[in-house]
């Protein structure tokens, strides 16, 4: 959770990795890597984000998708393997927003994960890597961040 300017804080449930009000779901995320498991499974939010720093990794070390020798070329679908992490990310972000803001608020961290998280979104933005739909449970934090 260091990623997320959270340090190893340890207060993600293990519920359904989704998006609450008090009384529905808004949005609820599946996983799925398209390598082990290709049809979206449901997993708890501990999990999810256990799931997707594995894959991330997985994905930064495979030299095919990103060259580490000087002057490599990067794959044709670099830019939507690096969108595919970004979105993933958000997810989390949206799930920290949404279902632990006040944990966060009461361990006296808001400052350091919005710091975090508006880098983030300016990197996003700068170089488009998540379509605007997907930014929805966020949007009035980001548009507080960012003009579009």
């Amino acid at each position: 959770m260091s990623l997320f300017g959270l340090g190893s804080c340890g207060f993600l449930q293990p519920s359904k990795f989704a998006l609450w009000d008090p009384h529905r779901i808004l949005y609820e995320y599946r996983w799925a890597d398209g390598e082990k498991i290709k049809k979206p499974i449901e997993v708890s939010a501990p999990r999810y984000v256990e799931l997707l720093m594995d894959w991330i990794e997985g994905q930064l070390d495979n030299e095919s998708l990103f060259p580490q020798r000087l002057g490599s070329p990067f794959p044709p679908n670099f830019k939507d393997v690096v969108k595919t992490i970004f979105k993933r990310l958000f997810r989390v972000y949206a799930h920290i927003y949404h279902s632990h803001f006040q944990k966060i608020v009461s361990l006296k961290e808001e400052a350091h994960l919005n710091t975090c998280f508006k880098h983030f979104i300016l990197f996003t933005c700068e170089f488009v890597l998540i379509d605007r739909k997907e930014l929805a449970p966020l949007q009035e934090l980001i548009e507080s961040i960012v003009v579009f």
